[in-house]
């Protein structure tokens, strides 16, 4: 699938540097405005559903969310879209075919007829990430703003995470905390051992999915190293239990070099994919 920026072959005198990217899913919406120069945020703003939306339901209030700081009139040069969800698949680049799409999903994620499938290559790594966008919700940020780009949240999350980490000789489980969802990425120095995501509601299945992960790749829970990040602090009812069965299991302040250029104290509400798109 080719993905394209709207206005890249702008003349330099008529761009405004700004970009805008925008995080979708079922569970809330979040997005930010950026000088991609002077590299600060303009605006930002989230909004988390007490119930989870289908996707009609979300376009509807992603609309509302655009109109209240009226995005829909601003003009960007870059315009981003992260879909995150669990309807996803890795593939190795050496075995992709991009006409079997759906041969990807059909024996772990419920694909409907109607599923339109996207793709994402991992950079600098031999992944390819197969999923489904939420393409209501792409079709209205093509009607506002024309050609954009978008991804699937784990995309960017692997890129960032494959592309900073050390050369530890320690495997580390990095854990992505967002509302009712968990992204579980494991790394041994810059090799990928797993990554998988999974819908939770309560702190026990939060527990339940981190230790199940753990057990499969046969780590121990007393030596491996557990870093969760994202929503979630260390006085948290899920960090306290997630405490109780792992030893070694901290808060991880990722730190990039947007994250330094933004400030701490612009970028503490705002979500790491996001950010990481910028």
């Amino acid at each position: 699938m080719t993905k394209k920026l709207k206005n890249s072959s702008l003349n330099i005198a008529d761009k405004n540097f700004k970009k805008l990217s925008i995080q979708v899913s079922l569970n809330g919406l979040s997005f930010c405005v950026a000088d991609t120069v002077s590299q600060k945020l303009l605006i930002s703003d989230k909004v988390d559903f007490s119930d989870e939306k289908n996707p009609m339901s979300a376009k509807d209030e992603l609309v509302k969310l655009f109109q209240k700081h009226d995005i829909e009139n601003m003009q960007f040069d870059e315009v981003v879209a992260v879909h995150r969800n669990t309807l996803f698949g890795l593939v190795p680049k050496s075995l992709f075919n991009p006409n079997n799409l759906n041969e990807y999903l059909k024996f772990n994620t419920k694909v409907l007829a109607n599923d339109v499938l996207a793709y994402d290559e991992v950079e600098n790594h031999d992944l390819v990430n197969v999923y489904v966008p939420y393409i209501n919700i792409n079709n209205y940020i093509y009607d506002l703003f024309g050609e954009f780009d978008f991804m699937h949240n784990g995309t960017v999350l692997l890129q960032s995470l494959l592309n900073n980490q050390t050369q530890n000789q320690e495997i580390t489980c990095f854990v992505h905390v967002n509302k009712e969802q968990l992204d579980i990425t494991v790394l041994n120095q810059r090799k990928l051992l797993l990554y998988n995501s999974f819908k939770y509601h309560t702190k026990e299945d939060f527990v339940y999915y981190l230790l199940f992960v753990i057990e499969q790749l046969e780590l121990d829970t007393k030596t491996v190293t557990v870093k969760l990040f994202g929503s979630i602090e260390e006085d948290d009812e899920i960090f306290q239990l997630c405490y109780n069965y792992i030893q070694n299991i901290s808060i991880f302040e990722p730190s990039t070099a947007q994250l330094v250029k933004l400030g701490e104290t612009s970028t503490g509400s705002i979500d790491f994919t996001l950010i990481n798109t910028i």
